[in-house]
């Protein structure tokens, strides 16, 4: 069940999807350290990264030993959506994401993300020029529409591949939608008739049970998780083996668990730096103490601490198997 992106095999049909905030480069690499057929950066501003501001530019990273490593890329400009496509292939990128999907109104109102569904004609010089621009494969993600009266994913997934888009990922939402609602699988399916590329099948994909429901719905051929994997690295793996028959990533637990965390925790720390590190870092840690069932006192010390060290040194009582309230 691997999939095919241009000349890139990857090597599993679920895919990380790409998260503002939470995708950058420590949880990619934790996430590809369990197992991923693609990790997606956090979408980059085109013009920024090309302009070498520093937090586009850090979104962009790619470490070498990522394989199978996708940075998205968004713009209404296709100068800078070229340019921004070469300096990321240029910096290791093996996969150049086009966003057409993001909802929120910062992006829609600068006339990129899903607005670029209301303008087809416009979307399909931006997707010309980065596909012009690099030798790595390019790929496009976007939703169904931009409302229930503009379903056109199929027409825009035609003209993508007919101008060497890759691989499409459908959002089972319109843009109006957000992310109310239930997502709609079975509308991707038209996308999948349409096009010969692969399609990969996003939006309320969980587990397991999702991800065989999507495909079945969809007909895709792979899927794309994104919000269910936050607090659980290994989720992908876990999907991956039930989908493949294949064997189960060994689930961290215990002192195995807290030492995972505290590599995530101190990664971030390293990448961002102390004080914007120890921000970033709290929503990671909030939901890796969902998953542990932390005590609220326990749980409000964690993410108030001042200091590194303070954090690391509730991490055992945070994050084992017997959580202590009164070690907060």
């Amino acid at each position: 069940m691997t999939i095919q992106i241009g000349s890139l095999a990857t090597p599993s049909p679920v895919f990380l999807a790409p998260l503002a905030g939470i995708t950058d480069l420590p949880y990619r690499k934790l996430v590809a350290r369990f197992g991923a057929g693609l990790v997606v950066s956090e979408m980059v501003a085109s013009q920024e990264v090309v302009q070498a501001r520093p937090e586009a530019r850090g979104k962009a990273e790619i470490c070498g030993d990522l394989e199978a490593a996708s940075v998205q890329i968004a713009g209404n400009d296709a100068y800078w959506m070229a340019e921004a496509a070469k300096y990321c292939a240029g910096q290791g990128a093996r996969v150049i994401d086009i966003n057409m999907g993001c909802p929120a109104k910062k992006v829609t109102n600068g006339y990129s993300g899903s607005a670029l569904m209301r303008d087809p004609n416009h979307a399909l010089t931006l997707i010309e020029a980065v596909v012009g621009a690099v030798d790595v494969p390019v790929t496009l993600k976007t939703r169904l529409g931009w409302d229930d009266e503009m379903l056109n994913a199929p027409e825009i997934a035609r003209r993508a591949e007919g101008a060497g888009v890759q691989m499409i990922t459908i959002h089972g939402r319109t843009r109006c939608q957000f992310y109310k609602g239930r997502a709609d699988w079975a509308a991707i399916r038209d996308v999948v008739e349409a096009v010969s590329v692969p399609v990969i099948a996003n939006g309320d994909i969980v587990d397991s049970r999702t991800a065989r429901q999507a495909l079945g719905q969809s007909g895709a051929q792979g899927v794309m998780i994104g919000r269910g994997a936050q607090g659980r690295p290994w989720l992908l793996a876990q999907v991956t083996a039930d989908l493949m028959g294949s064997t189960q990533p060994d689930v961290p637990t215990g002192d195995e668990l807290i030492d995972m965390i505290s590599e995530h925790y101190e990664a971030m720390l390293s990448f961002y730096g102390v004080p914007l590190g120890l921000k970033c870092a709290r929503k990671h840690l909030g939901w890796y103490m969902d998953d542990a069932q932390t005590p609220a006192l326990l749980r409000r010390a964690v993410l108030t601490a001042e200091s590194p060290q303070k954090a690391l040194s509730l991490f055992a009582d945070a994050f084992g198997p017997h959580p202590l309230e009164e070690a907060a």
